[in-house]
């Protein structure tokens, strides 16, 4: 009897882990859609491109190489791996009860719920290099971001490595996959340089409005839903009283930083701009999601509400100030998973007894040390061999013409 309920917390814990992983899978989805929104009209189709491209590039390299690196070759507290290639072999029920509770899903679950977090974070580095970038350079980049660059990082901390064994905390990815994607997008974005006419000679910033604001609501309430399985299914239980609790814990603190985020974000924006800006509304949304990414578990709900509230707090002067700087950011990538990523780093301290402000700064200097000079080094080759950036006239005409060959709205543009 025992051993009938081993093996069915095992297929419940599975299936758990699974669903959540198809509810990630979906984020992609959401990315899509919010940048579609965010970009212009001639630039669609490619964004859309670039979003469905990455997704199965993602999948492909981390099953042959990156969650070897991550997670089979992780040495612990070590920094460097050990080299090998594939997914290993999957459990057998002599394993599972072998085990003493410890192996309790599917290793091609975990390899699954994996997967689809490493394309969340190349995702966010498609929106920011949007609207000017060759498509094939991005995808050459996508191979090395999601086979070497991201699962190194993940198997410092993990994977046990070193950040791991200094104490860092991240339940569900604040910095591996929220900084660890903004940091490759900064790295881009300054090798890029910004869209043409985005800023005058004097330092003005001139507004690139998006082609569809709908679409990028509708983006956003997708991300906002995936979220659940983000941070749900990062608690990888489910099968009793006490795992159970914690995922409603999970999913309560989820939803409602993320209506802290928003609710904030826009009265900002108010009393800022004079308007109820739409874009810093469904960022803001974003940056509370992507500040309780670290910890959903441990604050309460309405320490939660606070959480994704300083996010929103943050997101919009961040937007803001990267534009003086004349970093140009689309989708306002950056500022949301880089710069909240960190506050939501940080914010483990105040609810987790167990988490020091050392270990978490030391995780945000290593995630990003790593992840922005790696691809800070990608891109400067990628420039200097096949190029990065399109033409000025393939820039004015829109990447659709140039690097897709399909408008995605043809009839508003008769030709």
């Amino acid at each position: 009897m025992e051993d009938l309920l081993v093996q069915t917390n095992y297929s419940i814990d599975t299936f758990y882990f699974l669903v959540m992983g198809a509810m990630v899978m979906f984020m992609a989805c959401g990315f899509s859609m919010l940048e579609a929104g965010f970009v212009r009209a001639k630039n669609t189709s490619e964004i859309l491109t670039k979003n469905v491209a990455l997704y199965a590039i993602a999948c492909i390299m981390y099953l042959f190489v990156g969650y070897y690196i991550m997670y089979l070759g992780a040495e612990e507290g070590g920094i460097l791996p050990s080299l090998g290639l594939g997914i290993g072999g999957e459990n057998s029920v002599s394993d599972v009860l072998g085990s003493d509770g410890e192996t309790y899903y599917s290793a091609r679950s975990d390899y699954f719920f994996q997967v689809v977090f490493v394309a969340t974070a190349m995702s966010i580095v498609s929106g920011a290099v949007a609207e000017r970038m060759k498509l094939w350079a991005f995808l050459t980049f996508a191979v090395v971001m999601t086979g070497f660059i991201y699962p190194l990082q993940g198997m410092w901390t993990w994977g046990g490595g070193w950040l791991a064994e200094a104490g860092y905390s991240d339940f569900a990815g604040s910095g591996i996959v929220h900084l660890c994607g903004a940091s490759a997008a900064l790295a881009g974005v300054l090798v890029l340089g910004a869209r043409r006419g985005k800023y005058g000679p004097n330092g003005e910033v001139n507004a690139i409005p998006g082609c569809n604001m709908p679409l990028a609501t509708l983006g956003m309430f997708i991300l906002w839903f995936g979220w659940f399985g983000f941070n749900g299914g990062s608690e990888l239980k489910l099968s009793n009283v006490d795992e159970a609790n914690a995922v409603a814990q999970v999913f309560v603190n989820t939803n409602i930083a993320a209506c802290g985020g928003l609710i904030v974000a826009l009265l900002l924006a108010r009393f800022w701009f004079g308007k109820a800006d739409l874009t810093m509304a469904l960022n803001g949304a974003l940056a509370g999601l992507v500040a309780i990414t670290a910890d959903p578990l441990s604050p309460s709900a309405e320490a939660s509400v606070l959480i994704g509230a300083i996010g929103g707090l943050i997101v919009v002067p961040s937007i803001v100030f990267l534009d003086k700087l004349q970093i140009d950011d689309p989708v306002g990538a950056i500022s949301v998973h880089g710069v909240c990523g960190i506050w939501g780093i940080i914010a483990v301290v105040f609810n987790n007894a167990d988490a020091t402000i050392g270990g978490q700064l030391l995780g945000i200097l290593g995630i990003f040390g790593w992840t922005f000079f790696a691809a800070l080094i990608v891109w400067l080759i990628l420039k200097a061999t096949m190029g990065i950036r399109v033409s000025e006239d393939d820039e004015m005409q829109g990447v659709d013409i140039s690097e897709v060959g399909i408008e995605a709205y043809p009839d508003f543009n008769p030709r």
